[in-house]
């Protein structure tokens, strides 16, 4: 016995291979119990793909997403042996683009950061293209890429063929952040910049670790307990109350007020609803910002902007004073700039200073939203209140009850028949309202793919609190919902979801039917059948006046297609509410991944949609938009 306890080396500094020291480190209870254990112990010297394991897990970042290649296989190697061990958990997948969708939504939804392993190429520029979605909703996520060596020997393969240096890194980083590992004694910095990017506090994102192929199995020495944490930021806020009291005396002494909530205000719900109400101010979503205020409040006048809706638009209209929490001002949110025509004064509330100034005549209010909100709030009800702000909330209280009427009267309509289904059909307003009933029931997430149903169902929904729906607004990349159903089955615990989706956007990324499988995720794919990208074909059409090149008319039966994947069940959605709300419950009954298929209708008939209630600076509409910008103040 004494023998064999001399024999077994007790540090990690001992250990020779990567087995060995991912089998000691679960042992010793993981990284973090053996650093305060042994913290101070001496220099390890180990390759530097493994130290970026055991860097990224000082971080929290213990998930891995990966199609591997020739430019990843000795991180494969090391996953490989750290996963045996219990302390990483690594899933595989079929298209980069797909992975990167579930790798955003398990950050997003779930709040578990992960990193996305690809090879140099195609893979890692699909990966790439896809972190669109995470860069323009602020989500943070790792992009490992392995790399072209360092020595310049020649060209490796898949590399960008151009004579130069670096040139993923140039790529990756006019996306985001991005650092290359040429050597290994950047290690330290790169996880630095990496963690200031992925948890950044106000503007989170993807970081691009590129990982050329020779220096991943170059040792590194270092100390364990010097690889950087993950970066714990104070909250922000103005540091007395003199421009929040400016802002008090500006909102106070304006009868038309408007509130924009953007998707920063998502975590500030219950601030925003006391400004509101101290504010006597009317409220206009965004699409992502839907159930920051409750549907049925009275001062939720729903979401505004270039689809819009009746009241939001009269809102953005008919506004002296914008008061804006949390958004980016996106081209769609402000109808191009144009959305606010008689605003002559605006109150920002953004944590970024430089989108806290992004209008004219601007009273800045730089911080977190929730402490700012709550502070100016507080000023706002020691100040008496005008009467005229209740002819304001009271001309808002009409405008309310016409779109909900109207948003019912198209959830209620009847079925119209199709030029292409050759029967009646569902319409989108229909079919999507009963799902987002069923979905609020039964306490299950929503998420939306780009299109025609995305702009239907922001909105349609009625959600009264936020993160019961993740819409994709801000690249509205095809194919999203769909993968994101995937963080299901790699969130410690994850929530059942409907994935709302176009038959164009389904067929983005159908391996999902494969891969959700694989990853064991019960979920639902709700699939909105019209043969074609109606979002665009509705938009040529109120352009020019006909739709082009946006539809084929080639039948696809998806309920044979989802049914050759062994273990995906599928349903029939059926022509009605209650059939299409039968399904959805036989669809949750089953353990896995189901696909629900539901024909919906477009044509001429304006119950097919929702409608559009602003201005955008598209087509030919161009030259108007611009146009009346020139007159706008802010």
């Amino acid at each position: 016995m004494g023998r064999n306890m001399q024999a077994m080396p007790n540090r990690l500094s001992d250990l020779a291979t990567t087995g060995d020291r991912a089998r000691f480190l679960a042992q010793a209870g993981g990284l973090e119990a053996f650093l305060k254990a042994d913290g101070s112990g001496p220099l390890v010297t180990l390759p530097l793909a493994e130290a970026l394991v055991l860097g990224l897990m000082r971080q929290g970042v213990t998930k891995y997403l990966a199609i591997f290649g020739h430019g990843s296989t000795s991180l494969a190697e090391v996953l490989r042996f750290y996963e045996a061990a219990g302390l990483v958990h690594c899933w595989q997948f079929r298209n980069e683009v797909e992975m990167a969708h579930a790798a955003t939504a398990l950050s997003w939804v779930y709040g578990e950061v992960p990193a996305v392993v690809t090879s140099i190429g195609p893979g890692a520029l699909q990966a790439l293209s896809a972190s669109l979605v995470a860069s323009s909703n602020g989500v943070g996520v790792y992009h490992l890429y392995g790399d072209e060596t360092t020595h310049g020997e020649g060209y490796n393969m898949q590399q960008v063929p151009k004579p130069a240096q670096g040139v993923f890194s140039q790529i990756s980083s006019l996306m985001g952040a991005s650092y290359t590992l040429h050597s290994p004694g950047g290690l330290r910095d790169g996880l630095r910049k990496g963690a200031s990017s992925v948890f950044h506090p106000w503007r989170p994102g993807p970081f691009y670790l590129n990982l050329p192929i020779n220096t991943q199995e170059a040792p590194v020495t270092l100390r364990l307990d010097a690889l950087p944490l993950r970066p714990a930021f104070p909250t922000l806020a103005p540091a007395d109350d003199r421009a929040l009291a400016i802002a008090a005396r500006t909102i106070a002494g304006t009868e038309r007020v408007a509130i924009k909530v953007g998707g920063g205000a998502r975590k500030a719900a219950s601030a925003v609803r006391r400004l509101a109400e101290a504010a006597g101010a009317a409220v206009v979503l965004s699409p992502g910002s839907v159930g920051v205020l409750p549907d049925a409040h009275p001062q939720n006048l729903h979401v505004g902007g270039s689809k819009g809706s009746i009241s939001g638009n009269w809102a953005m209209e008919e506004a002296e004073l914008l008061v804006v929490i949390g958004s980016r001002a996106v081209c769609q949110a402000d109808c191009s700039g144009i959305g606010w025509p008689r605003v002559r004064r605006v109150i920002n509330l953004n944590a970024d200073p430089v989108d806290v100034q992004h209008y004219n005549a601007t009273t800045a209010l730089p911080g977190d939203a929730k402490v700012v909100a709550d502070r100016l709030a507080a000023l706002l009800e020691g100040m008496q209140r005008p009467e005229a702000k209740d002819d304001w909330l009271a001309a808002a209280a009409v405008k309310k009850a016409e779109w909900l009427a109207f948003r019912a009267s198209r959830a209620a309509g009847p079925a119209l028949v199709d030029p292409f289904w050759q029967r009646p059909v569902m319409t989108q307003p229909q079919a999507i309202a009963a799902a987002d009933a069923w979905c609020r029931q039964a306490g299950v997430l929503k998420f939306f793919d780009a299109g025609d149903v995305q702009a239907n169902g922001f909105q349609l929904v009625q959600d009264d609190s936020p993160f019961q729906t993740f819409t994709e607004s801000g690249a509205s990349y095809m194919g999203f919902a769909v993968s994101a159903l995937l963080s299901q089955g790699l969130a410690a615990n994850g929530n059942y979801g409907v994935a709302f989706t176009g038959d164009g956007s389904f067929m983005m990324n159908p391996q999902v039917l494969i891969d959700a499988v694989a990853h064991g995720v019960h979920g639902t794919i709700l699939l909105f059948d019209n043969r074609r990208m109606a979002a665009i074909s509705s938009l040529q059409e109120a352009q020019f006046g006909v739709n082009w090149r946006t539809h084929d008319g080639v039948e696809v039966d998806y309920l044979s297609l989802a049914r050759a994947v062994k273990g995906v069940a599928t349903f029939d959605g059926g022509t009605s509410p209650s059939e299409l709300t039968e399904a959805l419950t036989r669809a949750q009954a089953h353990p896995g991944l189901s696909l629900v298929h539901v024909p919906v209708y477009f044509g001429p008939d304006p119950a097919g949609g929702m409608g559009s209630y602003g201005q955008w600076n598209v087509g030919n509409w161009c030259a108007d938009v611009q146009a009346r910008y020139a007159e706008t103040l802010i």
